[in-house]
């Protein structure tokens, strides 16, 4: 149902659901909010990439747990969908930077796995779809991230018109940041986890709050001042000094090995 793989500092956690387009349940759900809590805090991970096997990314809910869901009480439902919305939040908030590596198509909640998470890579025939008013029901627990990954703009469109899209579309509206030939997709996810492994730790994981702090904020006397004080605790700590050092000094700092 999910593999986890750590080889060099990297990450790799796997959707392996292929009979049912890995469509996740409330069983994958939890496996993912556990994968992803244990590996944002393991010293000998830096990247994680979220995959999946087969020929489609993830095509959003279970058929037989939508069968259960529809015999919900509002109760229920909403516990559901709590759990939903805490494993997209801890893929979110992760202190690891991930990478989805899209490989095929991606529908409804699907759309908020691969948004939840911080690059994204496609391979160029993967289709896209926000489907849920075509079922009478609304991409409410994934909007956060879809929003914040395609903008508002787009949002109006795909969340009211439930079209599919191309990875050319998904390109243009920024919810995913490369779209590649099938043959070119493990070596262009390869680069962006080397760069992101090659860079300081602890300046990835700051960057990476930065701009969730940051995104969308007027910019305010607050806001200048807890820039200010960013960027003078990382230019005080041990790895800004080091990673200043090697610069002067030309050589390789030292979380590179």
């Amino acid at each position: 149902m999910l593999k986890v793989d750590v080889n060099a500092h990297i990450a790799t956690v796997t959707l392996d659901r292929p009979e049912v387009r890995n469509a996740f349940n409330d069983d994958l759900i939890a496996l993912l909010a556990r994968a992803f809590q244990d590996l944002g805090h393991r010293a000998d991970v830096r990247c994680i990439v979220l995959a999946a096997s087969g020929t489609a990314f993830c095509a959003g809910a279970d058929l037989n747990w939508m069968k259960r869901m529809a015999t919900y009480g509002r109760h229920e439902n909403l516990a559901d969908a709590g759990a939903l919305a805490e494993m997209l939040h801890t893929i979110y908030a992760c202190p690891k930077p991930t990478v989805a590596r899209v490989q095929g198509d991606v529908y409804a909640g699907g759309m908020g796995l691969v948004a939840a998470c911080d690059i994204a890579v496609a391979v160029d025939t993967a289709n896209f779809c926000l489907s849920e008013v075509k079922l009478g029901l609304i991409p409410a627990t994934i909007s956060p991230y879809v929003i914040r990954a395609m903008g508002a703009r787009a949002a109006h469109r795909y969340f009211l018109t439930a079209e599919r899209f191309t990875a050319a579309e998904a390109l243009r509206i920024g919810y995913v940041h490369e779209a590649v030939a099938a043959e070119a997709l493990d070596g262009k996810v390869a680069e962006v986890v080397q760069s992101l492994v090659n860079a300081g730790p602890g300046a990835v994981k700051a960057c990476k709050k930065l701009v969730q702090d940051v995104a969308g904020r007027d910019i305010t006397p607050e806001l200048m001042a807890m820039t200010v004080q960013g960027i003078a605790d990382i230019r005080a700590s041990a790895e800004g000094r080091e990673g200043v050092a090697s610069f002067l000094q030309k050589r390789k700092p030292g979380w590179q090995g």
